[in-house]
């Protein structure tokens, strides 16, 4: 996976899971939402920054105590 600097590319990376309807309202205010702190963030700082998902650590959940699926 290559990193991500543009805001479209890592806010539609990170709502992915969700499968949200793109169409909704809900799906449109949290994107706008979530590119005003991207953009927010990137201005306040000499070049913008690249987001390296496949650097992420995984992240485990504890079935017992969530329920299974």
């Amino acid at each position: 996976m290559e990193p991500m600097t543009r805001p479209q590319a890592i806010i539609d990376f990170c709502l992915a899971p969700l499968k949200l309807d793109p169409q909704s309202d809900a799906a449109h205010d949290v994107a706008r939402r979530m590119e005003h702190v991207i953009k927010t963030f990137q201005s306040k700082i000499s070049q913008p920054v690249p987001v390296d998902f496949s650097k992420m650590p995984s992240l485990v959940i504890n079935e017992a105590a969530f329920g299974y699926e």
